[in-house]
């Protein structure tokens, strides 16, 4: 019969005996149907028609006495619950101390999971804001013999994946480029998204404003539109509501506004407004469009509805060994290209979710540690109400009635606690929000939402239930007795001692490992403070001028411009060298590789290709930035396009490929052998793309001798004073040259280098500060444990005493017994950072994650603060007067 139906099912609320009989007449029923020669699946549908019946058999069975009944119980209930979290309210307050501990202590830890937690909805749970987020894909072409993670696509490849896969349900190009926008007050210096016309319908994105880019619309002699992102909107355009077909110009077009997009991720550039890819001025050139290894774009994707990522990679394999099979040359084996996709999810998160997942383990550990402390103060709370609970039981108050109470309590004191968790999370998660921004472009979706408040609740609500049930916990057999197991001045049951010291010794060990792990990032971030970055920062200024790409579209218009710039700049007071390049450190505008040959030096087919990070600079820029010439001679102002064609290189580029051998004089190529230009000089190396990156092989060749047009560049300019006084004359300077070009990006590099650490030391700064909560409540909980063994303890003591035991023998042995769990928790802790810490190896500088000096250091300091913690309560004890201490007994 069970099969058919469940007995139980809708008369939970029913009293017993009255279920039964309900259960009796369903039998009944049922048998019925099966013996009138149903089919089982018939006979259970029956039974399933029967059951609709069950309101009518309870309203006939169950009297308007009995429905009084269960109302009373039901009231009864609310009562009790009412009455128990008003004695637990009188109860906390008579404890103010304990209380205001716990609350306290629980905060934190709550508090600190729930910021840590909003930061992983926000980035890593919550679902991206496109839609069908979870089919689209971002496409790459690494380069695995250049060591290069993406080397683009061109045009021609984009075409082969959008019509010669078959896993694909559609694929758009995408690259960013920044050009100047006229016609809204000053000239703006745009970042500007350059797009396939369906590409916003393929990432499942819709204009708040307008509509997106038509079919047709990017192709060869389309209008010139724009769609503006939401940023843009609101900060440049003042969220202009009519923003809609109104005009720009850009590259010397008339550009019109079609749309506005909704607050989405910024990925993979945050870019102001975007194109067609038939209005950019260097994609749409006839070359770009035919040349198969022109590769300059990336490449977004979305898969078909149930193909899996696996299925779409193994496609693109395919895909990619047919190109190399019937394109050799544009795809030559000794650059090992290959095709490769990934989720846009992994892509958007892929940096910030190593370091997330490390600060959500650090918090849960506080939290852990916060737990311990709490439970062993309500142990000692428990134990000093053993004369209520007594009498409690006395009075026929049963193991569930006592054990509700101490759940009451303890779920009150979580509650609370974790409430004022909240607004703790509250105030950091701007910090945090700044932190995640450094790291992926979803920080803005970081908030305080439902589904943190919900986990807020949830921690709380786990929290106190744990801590109620602890107590119960060394009592197997029956509570009662484990509450009441000896009078106030008897020591603590076995199996109780038992479980406290495993609290204490967990709270020890789980502190070494958060100590540890805060010590190692200090040292990361102390080395990376120290590395010589190969140049110097302290007062510099850098600005971007970069010249409209119609207007200037000559070198012969372009170099007139930046040294006519670059002499007034010289002129200003204050200004002791300036110069230019192409690109300066820490900038994060990422390396510009290419491969060149070395005269005498011919390459194997097999061999790996050189590769070397090109600058283009003046004769000073070296000069301005403090970039030692260690061999050969500078660059001058007489190397021009007319004179003999040099290059700078610099150490590490000198140390791999001219080992043993003077570079200077030998001749370099980057065109395969069709120029050649001469090395004049070794310069110092100069961590371009990070402190924490080690230098590229590098080349400078004379910004005059650069034959292509020089659109952008940048000017650094030491002066003798604050570099930011001569902020507003380079604008002015810029503006008497030409009045509509923007200056953008001005800033120092002093600022450039403290940005550059601000990820490792904010990081540092939130593991440090979960170190030293774990540390406080570690040592605050070990001295109050300490102290209240030492009052359960008085009439021990005192006896020991006035049979002539010195005070400081009672002091050593009450600090050799805390010290006992103290120096256990302390060898576990060593153990468990010695395979945890392994998983920051990848966020640690010039230290590895098992640093003998961190964890020896680490381990004193602990150590001191535990005996700091066991001395105060132990010279207590030394002070208790034996007559009284018997007396009291």
């Amino acid at each position: 019969m069970k099969r058919f139906f469940r007995l139980d099912r809708g008369v939970k609320s029913v009293p017993r005996n009255v279920t039964s009989e309900i259960a009796f007449h369903l039998e009944m029923r049922t048998r019925e149907f099966i013996e009138s020669g149903l089919s089982p699946e018939d006979a259970r549908r029956a039974a399933e028609r029967v059951f609709g019946d069950v309101q009518a058999i309870e309203s006939q069975l169950v009297g308007p006495d009995m429905r009084r009944a269960r109302r009373r119980a039901f009231i009864e209930t609310l009562r009790d619950a009412r009455q128990d979290i008003a004695y637990s309210i009188r109860t906390l307050r008579k404890t103010p101390g304990f209380t205001a501990a716990a609350i306290l202590t629980l905060a934190l830890g709550i508090g600190a999971n729930t910021a840590i937690f909003s930061v992983i909805n926000g980035v890593l749970l919550r679902r991206l804001p496109y839609e069908g987020g979870d089919r689209l894909l971002e496409l790459h072409q690494p380069s695995a013999k250049l060591n290069l993670p993406h080397v683009g696509f061109s045009n021609v490849e984009i075409a082969d994946l959008a019509h010669r896969t078959h896993t694909l349900d559609g694929v758009a190009e995408y690259h960013s480029m920044s050009f100047n926008l006229y016609g809204r007050g000053e000239p703006r210096r745009v970042q500007t998204g350059v797009v396939s016309a369906h590409y916003f319908n393929m990432m499942g994105v819709s204009p708040i404003l307008g509509r997106s880019f038509l079919p047709g619309e990017d192709q060869p002699g389309a209008p010139a539109l724009l769609i503006v992102s939401n940023s843009f909107w609101k900060t440049a355009l003042g969220g202009d509501p009519a923003i809609v077909g109104k005009t720009f110009v850009m590259n010397d077009k008339v550009h019109t506004v079609v749309g506005v997009l909704p607050p989405i991720p910024a990925y993979p550039d945050n870019n102001d407004v975007y194109m067609p890819i038939s209005s950019c001025p260097f994609r749409s050139t006839p070359a770009m469009q035919t040349i198969r290894d022109r590769r300059m774009t990336s490449a977004f994707a979305r898969a078909k509805a149930g193909v899996s990522l696996a299925s779409v990679e193994k496609d693109l394999a395919g895909l990619s060994t047919r190109l190399h099979t019937e394109y050799p040359n544009e795809y030559p084996a000794a650059q090992g290209l290959t095709l490769q996709a990934t989720s846009l999810r992994e892509a958007l998160t892929s940096r910030a979710r190593p370091t997330f997942l490390v600060l959500l383990a650090t918090a849960g550990l506080v939290l852990l540690i916060a737990c311990a402390n709490v439970a062993n103060l309500t142990f000692a709370r428990v134990l000093r109400r053993e004369r209520e609970i007594a009498v409690r039981t006395a009075l026929g108050a049963g193991r569930g009635r006592l054990v509700r109470q101490l759940l009451t309590e303890s779920t009150l004191l979580a509650l609370v606690g974790g409430l004022t968790g909240l607004f703790i999370a509250w105030g950091t998660l701007g910090l945090l929000t700044s932190f995640a921004a450094r790291l992926t472009t979803r920080a803005a979706e970081i908030s305080i939402d439902g589904t943190v408040l919900a986990f807020a609740l949830g921690a709380s609500l786990l929290t106190g239930i744990v801590l109620g049930l602890l107590p119960a916990l060394p009592a197997r057999g029956d509570l009662v007795n484990a509450l009441k197991d000896g009078t106030s001045s008897a020591t603590a049951s076995t199996s109780r001692l038992r479980l406290r010291g495993a609290l204490i010794i967990s709270q020890v060990a789980v502190a070494f490992t958060l100590l540890i792990g805060a010590g190692l990032m200090l040292r990361s971030l102390v080395n990376l403070e120290r590395v010589d970055p190969g140049f110097d920062v302290e007062n510099v200024l850098t600005a971007r001028i970069d010249l409209n790409w119609t207007k200037y579209d000559t070198r012969e218009k372009t170099n007139p411009f930046f040294t006519q710039l670059l002499a007034a700049v010289k002129e200003m007071p204050g200004v002791k060298s300036a110069g230019m390049a192409n690109k300066f450190p820490l900038n994060e505008s990422g390396p510009f590789t290419f491969t060149f040959d070395i005269e005498g030096q011919p390459a194997g087919a097999t061999d790996a290709p050189r590769i070397a990070d090109f600058h283009r600079a003046t004769p000073e820029y070296f000069k301005t930035l403090g970039v030692p010439l260690l061999r050969g001679r500078p660059l001058t102002d007489l190397d021009r396009l007319e004179t003999q064609q040099v290059v700078l290189i610099n150490q590490s580029l000198a140390k791999h490929y001219f080992a043993g051998s003077d570079p200077i004089g030998a001749r370099v190529s980057g065109d395969k052998g069709r120029s050649w230009v001469t090395v004049v000089g070794v310069v110092g190396d100069v961590r371009q793309d990070g402190l924490d990156k080690a230098a590229l092989d590098e080349m400078y060749v004379p910004f005059e001798q650069n034959r292509s047009r020089s659109i952008g560049t940048n000017l650094l300019i030491r002066t003798t004073g604050d570099p930011n006084a001569l902020a507003r004359r380079v604008i002015d300077a810029v503006h008497q040259l030409d009045p509509n070009q923007p200056v953008y990006g001005i800033n120092t590099m002093q600022a450039l280098r403290h940005n550059a650490l601000a990820s490792p030391r904010v990081m540092t700064t939130l593991l440090g500060i979960f170190a030293v909560l774990a540390l406080v409540i570690t040592a605050t909980g070990r001295a109050g444990v300490i102290a209240y063994t030492v009052g359960q303890r008085t009439h021990e003591i005192g006896i020991r005493m006035a049979l002539g035991a010195e005070r400081g023998e009672v002091l050593a042995m009450v600090v050799s017994q805390g010290m006992r769990l103290v120096l256990v928790g302390l060898v576990i802790g060593v153990l468990a950072s010695i395979a945890l810490t392994r998983l920051m190896s990848g966020i640690l500088f010039g230290i590895g994650p098992t640093d003998l000096v961190t964890f020896a250091g680490v381990f004193v300091v602990l150590a001191g603060v535990a005996l700091m913690a066991c001395l105060v309560p132990a010279r207590r004890a030394t002070r208790i007067d034996p007559i009284l201490a018997l007396r009291s007994s």
